[in-house]
């Protein structure tokens, strides 16, 4: 993965292991896509964002991930986020069991509109995902949140909160952070995203972040990131930990955006 810089956590078991207890069709894995179109992303940059998760879909690497789990086959929804009450399902629970289904997925991401949403809501694209867990009619082995990003949480409540309640529900969340120059939110808050979205935003087992820092590589990302979540291979150590509430020990504050969006109010 020349050019990307690589982050992962490994944290605590899940408390309900496997969702074997559930009705519908057994899969590897039941994943969420859920993709920030916030407007502090420009056209071109939405663009690029959608073109990466359409040509990861259909790379060879991601269709091997799928194809070499237990059961061969996945489950996917995408879903575009901007406010705790603005979403847009792009892509319904869809099985993918090989190219065809992965093209079919693919194709709808292709003929979808790209366009933004307002505010950034994660703890909102949190509460969405475990939602829709419920309505997959899919009987994952793990379930995964694949969150991505260019700014922190500034609406919708806490997002550390809600990242703990999915952890303890038995859901990892990953992160795919985009450290980016030019972003609304200042050169301060880029250079605490990846700290932030470490200790506010990913959790569960063998969740990991893996951060953006130029367009160029973001395709790159998505595709190794979808290989990772879908085969479940456990990723080194670098630090173990299970943190909780607004601060880490490191004085990561996870309510920067809140108290960053309330100051423009006052302005």
């Amino acid at each position: 993965m020349a050019g990307l810089v690589f982050v992962a956590l490994v944290l605590g078991a899940p408390a309900n292991g496997v969702f074997g207890g559930e009705g519908g069709e057994a899969v590897d894995v039941e994943l969420v896509l859920a993709v920030d179109v916030s407007s502090s992303m420009t056209a071109d940059e939405l663009a690029l964002q959608r073109r990466g998760y359409i040509a990861a879909l259909r790379s060879p690497e991601v269709l091997r991930a799928i194809e070499n789990g237990r059961h061969g086959r996945v489950a996917v929804t995408y879903v575009e986020w901007g406010a705790s009450n603005s979403r847009r399902v792009l892509v319904p629970w869809t099985l993918i069991d090989g190219m065809a289904q992965a093209e079919r997925v693919a194709a709808l991401l292709e003929r979808a509109p790209v366009r933004n949403l307002f505010q950034t809501s994660i703890a909102g694209a949190i509460r969405h995902s475990m939602r829709a867990f419920a309505d997959s009619g899919f009987r994952g082995t793990r379930r995964v949140i694949d969150i991505s990003g260019d700014g922190p949480n500034n609406q919708g409540g806490m997002v550390a909160a809600w990242r703990d309640i999915a952890v303890e529900n038995g859901i990892t969340i990953n992160g795919l952070p985009m450290i980016l120059e030019g972003r609304a939110f200042g050169d301060e808050t880029i250079a605490l995203l990846e700290d932030y979205y470490s200790d506010c935003v990913i959790g569960g087992p063998r969740a990991f972040i893996l951060p953006v820092r130029d367009w160029d590589h973001f395709a790159e990302a998505v595709r190794w990131k979808l290989v990772l979540e879908l085969s479940g291979v456990a990723m080194p150590v670098l630090t173990v930990a299970n943190r909780t509430g607004t601060e880490d020990a490191r004085g990561v504050d996870c309510l920067i955006g809140e108290k960053m969006w309330s100051g423009m109010e006052q302005d």
